[in-house]
């Protein structure tokens, strides 16, 4: 599943083409989204910004309108000019914003709608989200708050994967997360104080955004992916297994993380 680093990565390569102008056209090529005129309801309407929460993106156009995506397990975002090889087959485009020489496709997008600011402050799945840990200024105090209002014999591991407190990682992340800062993903949230927490955050936030903003290859993992090899930092050998209800793998070192 993209995490918050991609959609922010996705947003850095938009901004350029759409912040500020109005889209040439706007085309919903899925048969789902055939009769919902979101060409004709946002045509002449500037796209005013483009937000990032978490793993959503929202295309924000003047008149108080904007476009949700989500991408979960398949979607994905591509900017490229007109002509030029996009990511995925054009018959997967679900949204295609054209501007000038550029193009702006989702593709595989499994939550896509149209809403208008009042619903998205009203939204309950978006209410429901903890602070944007690629937010210009993270909300320390409301991550802890969240953190605290759990079931404190969770795993660590399991909570950061919970979008409730703290938006933006996923897997890939939660494992490199645990490992910058040492802490075992399965010890309980019980055992680690508000400063361990915090710590936690401190340490991947930077790597999190030096992907979103230079991409997601600018950043090494050094845990994830790589069961059975040799830990970077003590040599110890790397361990794989499923975690949570939704039996997520989660890939760890023995040896250094405690």
């Amino acid at each position: 599943m993209p995490e918050g680093d991609t959609i922010l990565w996705a947003a850095t390569r938009m901004r350029p083409v759409l912040a500020g102008r109005v889209p040439d056209a706007i085309e919903t090529p899925h048969p789902r989204h055939a009769m919902d005129r979101w060409g004709q309801r946002l045509a002449g309407r500037r796209v005013e910004r483009i937000d990032t929460h978490g793993k959503n993106l929202f295309v924000v156009f003047e008149g108080e309108l904007l476009l949700h995506s989500h991408l979960r397990m398949t979607g994905a975002w591509d900017v490229h000019r007109a002509g030029a090889r996009a990511r995925r087959p054009a018959h997967r485009a679900w949204l295609v914003l054209h501007a000038g020489e550029h193009r702006v496709v989702q593709f595989d997008g499994p939550v896509l709608e149209l809403m208008s600011a009042g619903r998205r402050r009203f939204d309950q799945r978006l209410a429901a989200l903890g602070p944007d840990l690629l937010a210009p200024a993270f909300d320390a105090d409301l991550f802890l708050r969240r953190l605290r209002s759990t079931d404190q014999q969770r795993a660590l591991g399991d909570a950061l994967l919970d979008q409730r407190i703290v938006a933006g990682i996923g897997n890939i992340w939660k494992a490199e997360a645990c490992w910058e800062s040492q802490f075992d993903p399965w010890r309980a949230l019980a055992t680690i104080g508000d400063e361990q927490a915090l710590c936690l955050i401190e340490r991947v936030r930077p790597r999190m955004l030096a992907s979103g903003t230079r991409g997601p290859r600018a950043e090494r993992r050094h845990v994830y992916d790589r069961a059975g090899r040799p830990c970077p930092r003590c040599a110890a050998t790397i361990r794989a297994r499923g975690q949570g209800d939704q039996n997520r793998t989660t890939y760890w070192c023995p040896g250094c993380q405690r």
